[in-house]
């Protein structure tokens, strides 16, 4: 053992000072490397998040809102707001607003939303990112409005859709208290370009939803004059996905004064659906001008007709005939695989008329689907839908039916079009399939039918 040596001294410890301190300083810096390099991962990480959420909505009012609200998360900002230009590009015609309180923004009530006057001007003439560490001294500040939060620091990115300007992205006050810096800035400029294409497939949804919904009315009639009979009809398009769909009424007084109408469902959301669903409404219609055929024979004969002639998927109908009598009417009616009818009564009743459903149509052309009939007082309504009005995954669907009845009831007042359009808005499903409602009120007084 060599008495000249500390055996608890590590080697550090006998280095000269200044290699120590040059060994620390090293050390420090890659360890500040790697909190930058994590950093930059989380940034990273949180970015590409951001792009996925923004990229989830469809709707385009909620693709804008996931815009602000992202881009706030991303840079810890306080307030964020998104400006959409108007056609001629020289000012907001649109500015969405989040991270406002509700004191904040009842303190705002009455104050017109920002045109782009000012620092926000400043970004639509010029177009580049914009900071500004100081609001009130920025060249081009006008002050605020009464009652706006006090904010001092701004970071400003445009949106760009197909090459063109959209809006603008404003983002004020970190909540550390800190300036927007550079990284801020380029991580905020990445998310506008992947907002540019949320906001583009959200507009090109809109306007595919929109053709589907005027194309699916355009292959629907426009219900005639049923009188004595009084008739109306609605149809809505899923909420998603965006195509035309199988949903389709017809009603019509045939020769001998019955009303028959009918309500249809084609399984698919596609252009075949679609088109199934016109070749079945429109043969359905002629073989119904053969007098006085039971419902359930013409379910049966228009089943054969197209199964010979056309490929037709799977498709629920429901087809009533109401017949003029005395003191009333006479509702026979048949189903193939469809919901039941619901009837309101004058005096406030309402009921389904629960019977053998049958099978739908596209199954078996050879089987016969039963018939059923039961009196009507004078000024019933009959209300055919599909179950695009009543299914929900998270209810059962006898409680969706008594939702339905309930609602019904308490509207059975209206008129015609109304009652038909409040039962669309105020429907007990889950709007995730197109939806269509058929509603037929009898006379109120009627005479018997003349046997032609």
């Amino acid at each position: 053992m060599n008495p000249g040596k500390d055996p608890a001294r590590s080697p550090m410890e006998s280095d000269p000072p200044g290699l120590r301190q040059n060994l620390n300083e090293q050390l420090e810096g890659i360890a500040e490397q790697l909190r930058a390099l994590a950093q930059a991962r989380d940034r990273l990480r949180g970015l590409l998040s951001a792009v996925l959420a923004i990229g989830g909505d469809l709707e385009l009012p909620a693709v804008l809102h996931r815009i602000v609200t992202t881009a706030m998360e991303l840079v810890d900002a306080r307030y964020g707001a998104l400006g959409v230009l108007a056609p001629s590009g020289d000012h907001l015609e649109q500015f969405l607003t989040a991270g406002l309180t509700d004191e904040e923004r009842a303190a705002l009530g009455g104050i017109d939303f920002p045109h782009g006057r000012g620092v926000l001007g400043h970004l639509i003439r010029h177009p580049e990112p914009l900071r500004v560490d100081d609001i009130p001294s920025h060249p081009s500040s006008v002050g605020f409005p009464p009652g706006h939060p006090p904010m001092r620091t701004l970071l400003g990115v445009a949106v760009t859709v197909r090459g063109e300007i959209y809006g603008d992205l404003y983002l004020s006050e970190r909540r550390d208290g800190r300036p927007f810096d550079e990284d801020d800035e380029e991580v905020v400029r990445a998310l506008a370009g992947a907002a540019g294409v949320a906001i583009e497939n959200a507009r090109l949804f809109g306007y595919v939803r929109e053709s589907a919904e005027q194309f699916q009315r355009l292959l629907l009639p426009t219900l005639p004059d049923l009188s004595p009979f009084c008739g109306a009809a609605v149809y809505r398009t899923a909420a998603e996905p965006a195509g035309v769909g199988g949903d389709w009424y017809d009603a019509a007084v045939l020769p001998d004064r019955a009303c028959a109408a009918v309500i249809g469902d084609v399984v698919g959301h596609d252009l075949h659906a679609a088109a199934a669903m016109a070749q079945a409404r429109n043969m359905l219609r002629a073989l119904l001008y053969d007098r006085r055929t039971p419902p359930g024979a013409v379910l049966t004969q228009l089943d054969r007709t197209v199964h010979a002639i056309t490929d037709l998927p799977v498709t629920t109908a429901c087809l009533a005939r109401i017949e003029p009598a005395a003191e009333g009417s006479t509702l026979r009616w048949s189903t193939a695989g469809h919901l039941p009818p619901l009837v309101l009564t004058p005096d406030g009743g309402a009921r389904y008329l629960h019977a053998e459903p049958g099978i739908p149509l596209g199954v078996d052309p050879g089987i016969h689907r039963p018939d059923h009939s039961v009196f009507l007082p004078g000024g019933a309504i009959v209300l055919l839908f599909t179950d695009g009005l009543v299914e929900h995954p998270g209810h059962p669907i006898d409680d969706r039916l008594d939702a339905l009845l309930g609602l019904a009831a308490a509207h059975a007042r209206l008129p015609l079009d109304g009652l038909v359009r409040t039962l669309a808005d105020h429907h007990p499903s889950d709007g995730h399939d197109d939806l269509a409602v058929l509603a037929i009120r009898t006379p109120a007084e009627n005479r018997p039918a003349r046997h032609l």
